[in-house]
């Protein structure tokens, strides 16, 4: 065979597994925002560009609750508070007649709402305290087996976001590492976030409660106490990601005001950064809100995005599917 036609065959084979090579954001719909996502890839993974980021800061921190899971009708960490307050009411009778508790047992959403933060504290320090940090990983583990989301009646850990979890396998086959860094407490998300999301329970950064060493039964243990450690929201989270990680992300994504000072402290570092808001506009497929949730709050990250150069991913028109099929 000349030369010449061997070439142009080789070409044309070459092309056809191009254009059978799977799009690594396939839940995506063609538009800027997905553009955007692959084209800072590609300039800061080629060594030839001057934006390239040598493959050890290539760091992408990612908020939990709302943006790589679903938040509504509330945070899944209360869900899980309050499924615990009703598995331990037996041993606690005192709370059958004790606030909040008691609204709790009795399904009284609207005196637990009104009680305020406060009482939300009182549930959580209850129901994630005074157990080995393993007993409680067991708890988590066994309570995301049966506990199924109220609205799409699947477990909460199918209700994550297709989309998200092809960028975070996009960034990590681009030599990224994928952090998260949420509200939620890492005791939470650590027994799930490595079968869920490939994110090791190293590189989940979270809210945490102070622990201590301790033997039990003769064998050592890690026992969570009930006091506040560490809250990791807000101003918390650039405060947490010097902390726990040590160095200051390239890739910042998140979806309330609880992530605005994570995307300010990651937008200004020198060279390439990137910062990305998911929005929730689908009311059919999943929720729509913002300024007035109760949960995920977004209104000074929708009016300042744009001028500081943070993308507002729309997820009723970015994005073609918003959870993963069904198993």
């Amino acid at each position: 065979m000349p030369v010449r036609i061997t070439i142009v065959c080789w070409a044309l084979v070459a092309a056809s597994v191009f254009a059978q090579s799977p799009d690594p954001l396939a839940s995506w719909n063609e538009g800027p925002r997905k553009k955007a996502v692959l084209d800072f890839v590609a300039k800061v993974t080629k060594e030839v560009s001057p934006d390239f980021v040598p493959v050890a800061e290539r760091i992408a921190v990612f908020d939990n609750d709302g943006t790589l899971w679903c938040e509504q009708p509330m945070y899944v960490q209360l869900a899980f508070a309050l499924d615990r307050v009703k598995a331990m009411a037996d041993k606690h009778p005192e709370w059958k007649d004790k606030q909040p508790f008691k609204a709790v047992i009795e399904g009284d959403l609207k005196t637990l709402a009104e009680a305020g933060e406060k009482s939300i504290v009182e549930i959580v320090l209850a129901t994630h305290t005074g157990m080995t940090t393993d007993e409680f990983a067991a708890t988590v583990k066994n309570w995301l087996v049966t506990a199924k989301h109220p609205k799409f009646q699947r477990p909460y850990t199918e209700c994550v976001y297709q989309p998200m979890l092809e960028v975070l396998a996009f960034l990590r086959a681009n030599g990224f590492k994928t952090f998260i860094v949420s509200g939620g407490t890492v005791d939470l998300m650590r027994p799930f976030a490595e079968k869920v999301y490939g994110i090791p329970p190293e590189q989940v950064v979270g809210t945490t409660f102070k622990t201590k060493y301790e033997l039990r039964d003769g064998k050592p243990a890690i026992v969570i106490q009930p006091q506040l450690d560490f809250l990791d929201d807000k101003a918390g989270k650039p405060v947490a990601i010097n902390k726990f990680i040590g160095r200051r992300p390239v890739m910042a994504f998140g979806n309330s005001d609880g992530d605005f000072e994570m995307l300010e402290w990651t937008a200004a570092g020198s060279g390439p950064r990137f910062g990305m808001i998911v929005h929730h506009t689908d009311a059919e497929r999943e929720y729509a809100y913002d300024r007035k949730s109760h949960f995920g709050r977004l209104e000074r990250g929708l009016d300042e995005a744009a001028k500081r150069g943070w993308l507002l991913a729309d997820m009723k028109n970015d994005w073609k599917v918003v959870f993963p099929p069904t198993k």
